[in-house]
């Protein structure tokens, strides 16, 4: 097909300096490649690493930044070499938009571990010389290799959040063994990664416990969750009750906090995924060493582990909990989801808001 998106202009949302504040900013999309798609974006979830970015946190933000990684659309154009794809295809992007290629780990499908030049979907040099721009976008264009099939009867707005949160957390969970039926998960925290956590291991047939610092979040838990229990992290003496009995542990929490008492909550050779980024972390070796446990770290997955988590959430009918909100109020997103204000993944309806 030929390309007429090289001259339209794409509608965003993008941030100017470290304020982070957003407004409307008008941009050129690159030209549809004979191995890309175009997709016009109808709803965008709102990652922490949105903050992060248009706020210069780590100091290599290239302004103006258009964030959102967490991209669900329907297929508008298709290269001449495309496959996998045709026009109308329900389909998703989510943190990376290309890679080399050529690597061991892009070879067996870890495209997020590339060794040479993975390529984020916002706020990164792509190999053309242009930075990427995200979500918060009428449209986006994307080599085929880093798009996901999203089942028709998968709402599009629900499929968003699965593109970052819920492939942080199956990534390990699958790599690790966590799909053994009758085996006890931890969950600590309780936002958009941790309430991702607990609906899988309900699917995979564990017994979830949530430890979390807020006891407002424990009816929720239970009844809307259907997590087995509830533990505040703080109540030493329900910590102290649970020594030992735990196979896995996935840690979402990203504020500073010692891992000793979660750790000695697991089994002989148990294991704790970080999937959170502390600035720090701190744990005895002993406490690893004598009962010959894991700490092991975790980010989203390579496409093909990402195709089969949307797979496996279809068939099974796994939603994250979401809010659907207008692009306009994005600004104010942003602020709650700082001060953790939501339940739990923000999702901008960028179809009918973008205008």
């Amino acid at each position: 097909m030929s390309s007429l998106t090289a001259n339209e202009d794409c509608l965003g949302w993008a941030a100017r300096d470290a304020s982070g504040v957003l407004s409307p900013y008008n941009f050129s999309r690159r030209a549809v490649g004979s191995d890309d798609v175009s997709i016009k974006i109808t709803h965008c979830g709102v990652c922490y690493g949105d903050v992060v970015w248009t706020r210069n946190k780590h100091g290599d933000s290239m302004y103006p930044v258009v964030p959102g990684h967490e991209i669900a659309g329907i297929v508008k154009e298709v290269g001449s070499n495309v496959h996998h794809f045709k026009v109308g295809d329900h389909v998703g992007v989510g943190t990376y938009v290309n890679s080399c290629r050529d690597c061991e780990y892009c070879n067996d499908g870890l495209e997020v571990h590339c060794v040479k030049e993975l390529v984020y979907t916002f706020n990164r040099v792509d190999v053309d010389g242009t930075v990427t721009k995200g979500g918060y976008s009428s449209y986006i264009v994307v080599h085929e290799r880093y798009c996901f099939r999203i089942p028709d009867n998968y709402p599009l707005a629900s499929a968003a959040p699965l593109l970052c949160a819920g492939i942080t957390v199956y990534a390990p969970m699958v790599r690790h063994k966590m799909n053994q039926p009758g085996k006890s998960l931890g969950v600590i925290g309780l936002g958009g990664l941790g309430h991702m956590a607990v609906k899988f291991g309900k699917a995979f047939g564990l017994n979830v416990t949530i430890f979390s610092t807020s006891l407002s979040k424990k009816q929720e838990a239970l009844t809307l969750l259907g997590a087995d229990r509830f533990v505040v992290s703080a109540d030493q003496e329900q910590i102290e009750a649970l020594a030992k009995s735990f196979d896995f542990i996935i840690d979402t929490a990203s504020g500073v906090h010692s891992l000793d008492p979660y750790i000695s909550l697991l089994k002989t050779a148990g294991v704790l995924v970080l999937v959170g980024f502390p600035s720090e972390t701190k744990f005895s070796p002993a406490i690893l060493n004598l009962g010959m446990k894991t700490i092991s770290g975790s980010v989203v997955g390579g496409t093909k582990v990402t195709q089969e988590m949307i797979d496996f959430c279809a068939a099974h009918k796994i939603y994250p909990n979401i809010e659907v909100i207008p692009i306009q109020y994005a600004n104010e997103a942003l602020e709650r989801l700082i001060k953790k204000d939501v339940k739990y993944r923000f999702v901008i309806d960028i179809e009918n808001s973008l205008k």
